[in-house]
């Protein structure tokens, strides 16, 4: 049977989350799901754990890389599978996931002309509470301002993407690089938006940063997807709202790295 999912797990240093994100996979796994994962050359026991997932994992490496994209796509150039799952060492999928993206790419005509398929996140505190359900349709109208999708746990189209488009560019992008490359299709990009919940995310991270502000408006810059001037509002309301979730979550108890 073709793979239809491949799902790649970039790893470094990653013990402490691994097992927990590697079960929430496994189990859900098929014929036409294979899990990948390229280790950044860790020092702990990551390598071990993977070990013990062995006879689940279609391909894994570890070896120095550039970060957590250079992973990716030396994942995709391993990958089988029409589509593209990335999940980080410390998110988890949660059930029924893979069977309802393999129902949406069985039943729905001509899919493969669709780049892009995406879901909801559920974005949660160190105690699991849910703080926000992370995910709009990336339509271009949106697209073209931020990254309103939840990449955690999308498909993304191989060969209409990282074969056409090209991969990653983690020289130039080391946290939104994920946006770039689909704000590369600008308005041509063809999504599917489902109405389900596909993974868990923990609060903190890059993604969540002044840094992420910053690449997001030398993306917005690079594509010339607004004006100079919109460009430049956007920055500081992005950075004003960042601070005012910050500072309630400090309210709440929560705490970013």
């Amino acid at each position: 049977m073709d793979v239809k999912i491949s799902i790649i797990i970039a790893t470094f240093n990653a013990s402490l989350t691994l097992r927990k994100c590697l079960e929430s996979i496994v189990v859900q796994l098929t014929e036409e799901c294979e899990l990948i994962i390229i280790d950044g050359g860790s020092k702990d026991n990551t390598i071990d754990i993977i070990a013990f997932y062995d006879k689940f994992i279609s391909y894994s490496i570890s070896e120095s890389d550039k970060g957590i994209y250079d992973a990716w796509n030396k994942g995709v150039k391993s990958a089988q599978g029409d589509w593209i799952m990335f999940i980080g060492a410390d998110d988890v999928l949660l059930p029924n996931a893979l069977s309802i993206y393999l129902d949406v790419i069985r039943n729905t005509p001509d899919i493969n002309d669709y780049d892009y398929i995406c879901a909801h996140n559920e974005y949660v505190d160190l105690n699991g509470k849910v703080l926000k359900v992370l995910g709009e349709a990336p339509k271009w109208s949106k697209m073209r301002r931020l990254m309103p999708a939840a990449h955690v746990a999308s498909l993304h189209n191989r060969k209409n993407l990282f074969e056409t488009i090209g991969y990653y560019d983690f020289e130039k992008f080391h946290i939104c690089a994920d946006y770039e490359l689909l704000l590369r299709k600008k308005d041509k990009l063809k999504y599917l938006m489902l109405p389900a919940h596909i993974a868990r995310m923990k609060v903190g991270g890059m993604s969540f940063s002044t840094k992420a502000i910053k690449e997001t408006y030398e993306i917005r810059k690079l594509h010339k997807s607004v004006s100079p001037l919109l460009n430049r509002l956007l920055y500081f309301s992005d950075l004003m709202a960042f601070k005012f979730f910050k500072f309630r979550m400090a309210l709440g108890g929560a705490s970013f790295s």
